[in-house]
């Protein structure tokens, strides 16, 4: 499949694939990465999933795949607020998955939710498998974004329901200018502090200014073959939900 036509952006500006790249960011800043996602958001992060979760709570729900899953925060609270038969959540990133299975071991969820390794641009998963289908800061990073989310589709149940969450590009001054300013010169600076890694934060910004979001993200869905395909913008446009069906 031809890949969507946006800017690629890579972490580090080397020969390597850009899935290897990301791979390697994230297991490089595994250990850091929770504390500065709360730290650089000031907690909003955990308020986003919570209300991108309570967008599909009257869908089905019961066998939900988490995609690019990180640490499982999201997986987590879909576990705790939907009580699913099973939760699937799959990342390239082993250290950020070793981590995620000791969080649920603390939950007491390990019953409910399974981490695996593996590439979302090439699921491991029948057709027609899950009722849900999700992630949360996650697909930006896919190398192939419609092949990543065309997997997605394939994995999903006829009726069931697709949840993306996602850092998107505020359009309302002066938010837009705030946002500018503090994702590209402040936030990469602490997170160069705290994380050692002078390009991972950097390419938070490049890469969520080079994403399609809005009604472009919704557009690339319904080409795909979801439909009824919506968006709910969160904090002004800097992160969006979007909530698509099969």
């Amino acid at each position: 499949m031809t890949p969507f036509k946006h800017d690629t952006v890579t972490p580090y500006k080397t020969e390597e694939t850009k899935k290897n790249q990301v791979k390697n960011m994230f297991d490089g800043i595994a250990s850091r990465y929770d504390f500065l996602n709360h730290f650089l958001s000031l907690g909003t992060d955990i308020l986003w999933r919570k209300i991108a979760l309570g967008k599909i709570k009257t869908y089905r729900n019961k066998l939900i795949l988490d995609v690019a899953t990180g640490t499982g925060d999201l997986a987590i609270e879909a576990a705790a607020m939907f009580k699913p038969e099973h939760l699937v959540a799959v990342d390239i990133a082993e250290k950020m998955l070793e981590i995620g299975r000791e969080k649920i071991k603390k939950s007491g969820l390990e019953g409910v939710i399974s981490f695996q390794e593996g590439d979302s641009e090439h699921l491991s998963f029948d057709a027609n498998h899950f009722d849900t289908v999700m992630s949360s800061f996650g697909v930006r990073n896919f190398e192939n974004l419609e092949l990543g989310l065309s997997e997605m589709y394939r994995v999903l149940k006829p009726g069931g329901v697709l949840m993306v969450l996602e850092f998107s590009k505020p359009r309302v001054f002066p938010i837009k200018q705030l946002y500018n300013f503090y994702f590209k010169n402040i936030l990469p600076f602490i997170g160069k502090m705290i994380s050692r890694d002078s390009k991972a934060y950097g390419y938070l910004y490049e890469s969520s200014s080079s994403f399609p979001c809005f009604e472009e993200f919704t557009a690339l869905l319904e080409k795909i073959g979801f439909h009824n395909s919506r968006y709910y913008a969160l904090s002004f446009g800097i992160c969006s939900i979007y909530i698509a069906e099969k």
